[in-house]
């Protein structure tokens, strides 16, 4: 059986809140996206932290995740 791709394939949530801005977070978050790619399938990152988001744009990987802000905020990469 194939994996879902294409604009069927759900996208795997992650809840970040919580995640502590760390290496070890970093290279879990880059395993997740890894098997999500594997399977064809986009991470959306919530609730994450600005300390974590600065960590992902610092190592590359920031463009790599959908992003959904709370409600009220704005999502990440998006300023007034």
């Amino acid at each position: 059986m194939a994996a879902p791709t294409g604009p069927r394939a759900a996208a795997v949530r992650l809840d970040a809140r919580g995640l502590a801005a760390t290496t070890g977070t970093l290279a879990a978050l880059a395993r997740v996206l890894l098997a999500a790619r594997r399977t064809g399938r986009p991470v959306r990152l919530c609730r994450a932290s600005g300390q974590l988001a600065a960590l992902l744009r610092l190592a590359g990987l920031a463009g790599e995740f959908e992003w959904q802000a709370e409600e009220g905020e704005e999502p990440f990469g998006v300023q007034e």
